[in-house]
């Protein structure tokens, strides 16, 4: 089967690089697992860009403490880039190559984010991380995730999680629980559903980005979901 979706963002959220985990910032062996299951799809020929979330490290909306909001997300900022340069060892280790771009400048360990930089690497079939969100407080990695893809390019927006779709409410805790398997923009919002925040809605609606919600710790979720087979909830109008 070909693939479908040549060009990703695949959004991951910071607690999925610890399963869960709060006693730990980092499970190398997920991060492991996600690096095979991403090289799966560049071996196929799939063009891949991450954004990766920093709730494992710090999450700047709920600082607290007397820090205020804009320096709580300047410091999530911060942690998404540490969380972009552990995955950047990883998918090394598993013989990728691979570009981590910063919206925030920091020469030594990132290269700035530019649009065709980011375009050329994926041409040349690298992994592009892009770290420090959108590089201003008030916006979640959901946005950024949503702006970047937009700006390279990318036919879709993966939205990895631990749960296998979209539902009507916490399957984990509601026998009950209803899978969506295609669900509006519209919808998504009016119901409530927490996929993603309004402004990365906003973003994917306004330019015809389909977002796509399935389970990352599956084996081989992340190569199906890139050839086009039912998995997970697809988000499009």
């Amino acid at each position: 089967m070909s693939l479908k979706y040549k060009r990703i963002l695949l959004k991951l959220s910071g607690e999925a690089l610890n399963g869960g985990d709060k006693s730990q910032i980092l499970n190398s062996s997920i991060l492991t697992q996600f690096a095979k299951e991403i090289k799966k799809v560049v071996d196929e020929g799939c063009q891949v860009a991450i954004v990766i979330g920093g709730g494992n490290i710090y999450r700047g909306a709920s600082a607290g403490s007397g820090i205020d909001r804009s320096t709580g997300d300047y410091m999530g900022m911060l942690a998404t880039v540490i969380n972009g340069m552990a995955i950047q060892s990883i998918l090394e280790n598993v013989g990728l190559q691979t570009r981590l771009l910063s919206a925030i400048k920091m020469e030594q360990i990132a290269e700035p984010f530019i649009k065709r930089r980011a375009v050329r690497h994926l041409e040349k079939g690298r992994v592009v991380i892009f770290g420090a969100g959108t590089g201003n407080p008030y916006f979640s990695t959901d946005s950024g995730g949503a702006l970047r893809s937009n700006e390279i390019g990318a036919e879709v927006l993966l939205k990895g999680t631990n749960v296998d779709g979209v539902y009507d409410k916490d399957p984990r805790k509601n026998e009950d629980a209803k899978k969506y398997e295609h669900i509006t923009f519209d919808e998504a919002i009016n119901k409530g559903l927490k996929v993603m925040d309004k402004t990365a809605f906003t973003l994917c609606q306004e330019n015809a980005l389909p977002i796509i919600v399935f389970d990352m710790s599956g084996e081989g979720n992340l190569l199906k979901v890139v050839k086009g087979e039912n998995i997970g909830t697809l988000v499009k109008d």
